[in-house]
């Protein structure tokens, strides 16, 4: 959990989905020659908007998945890759549908366009003060 961005997916979560919120979701388990990959958020939104643990959904089969990588600072190919690849992973989780969420604190016009190929990741500006609302970044072609 990071003290600048939980703050900034929790407020995502409040104000821009409905559904069950999963922080720090483990997308891959830690074992020999395997790091652990963690997403910011999982969030389910067809199910009841509360706060849940991986242990209330232990199997993401047939849902519609939201997933949130958040980063605290300017739009980044960290993070964009972060986006791709947890898109991907969850996929591998059996999940019917995927939209995965870059959220950051500003955009970046150039790498904006590179994720025009993929229109499930979608890049959204946080307010850092979280006074006003996320708004979803479009980049045009």
């Amino acid at each position: 959990m990071s003290k600048y961005e939980t703050p900034l997916t929790e407020h995502f979560w409040q104000v821009c989905c409905n559904g069950a919120y999963i922080p720090e979701y483990r997308l891959v388990r830690k074992s020999n020659g395997i790091a652990e990959r963690r997403a910011d958020a999982v969030i389910l939104p067809n199910e009841q908007h509360r706060r849940a643990t991986r242990v209330d959904y232990p199997d993401l089969t047939g849902r519609d998945v939201v997933v949130v990588q958040t980063k605290a600072n300017r739009l980044g190919m960290s993070v964009m890759g972060q986006a791709l690849f947890s898109a991907q992973l969850i996929h591998r989780h059996g999940a019917s549908s995927v939209r995965s969420i870059i959220l950051v604190t500003a955009g970046d016009a150039v790498l904006e366009q590179l994720l025009l190929p993929f229109p499930d990741i979608e890049v959204w500006i946080a307010d850092p003060s979280r006074t006003t609302p996320p708004r979803r970044q479009i980049a045009t072609g």
